[in-house]
């Protein structure tokens, strides 16, 4: 049957608005409220990203950043936010529009969303640039997050039809 109305895309935009809202929430305080953080992994190359030429060469596919701690200038716009994240103590801006976002967790709440594009598979490297040296760079696979079964994790492969 065919899906004349484009409920995933529908769906996608809402979950996309759900993101921009806690960040809207998160840059109005200028500090994430309570205990919520955000890792937020987008395709590096995607039309709109804006980051360093390094840091695309260092992550050619996916990054995921850390809103937590030390982030600066978090401007939330409709189809994009801006952010300022220090890497090996220098500030880089950075700016990535909501649709070049793969997947949003907020582990605090255990709160999850993946978007379209995601084939599951990979270690995608976590990038915290509040600690980040050569030591401290981890690799955070996405089935830690979904693993846990009182997370909330929505993946909208699930309800694609076959």
């Amino acid at each position: 049957m065919t899906d004349y109305i484009g409920y995933e895309a529908l769906t996608q935009a809402a979950m996309r608005g759900v993101v921009r809202e806690a960040l809207r929430q998160v840059a109005s305080e200028s500090v994430p409220p309570g205990d919520h953080h955000f890792y937020i992994t987008f395709r590096s190359k995607a039309p709109g990203v804006k980051m360093a030429d390094h840091l695309v060469q260092r992550f050619p596919d996916e990054m995921t950043i850390v809103v937590q701690h030390q982030f600066w200038d978090l401007e939330v716009h409709d189809g994009h936010f801006e952010i300022v994240l220090k890497f090996n103590g220098v500030p880089q801006h950075i700016s990535i529009p909501f649709a070049a976002m793969t997947r949003f967790v907020d582990p605090a709440v255990n709160f999850g969303v993946s978007f379209e594009g995601i084939d599951g598979a990979g270690d995608d490297e976590v990038v915290d640039p509040a600690f980040e040296d050569s030591s401290t760079q981890t690799s955070e696979p996405e089935a830690s997050v979904e693993a846990d079964p009182e997370s909330t994790v929505v993946n909208i492969d699930a309800f694609r039809r076959k």
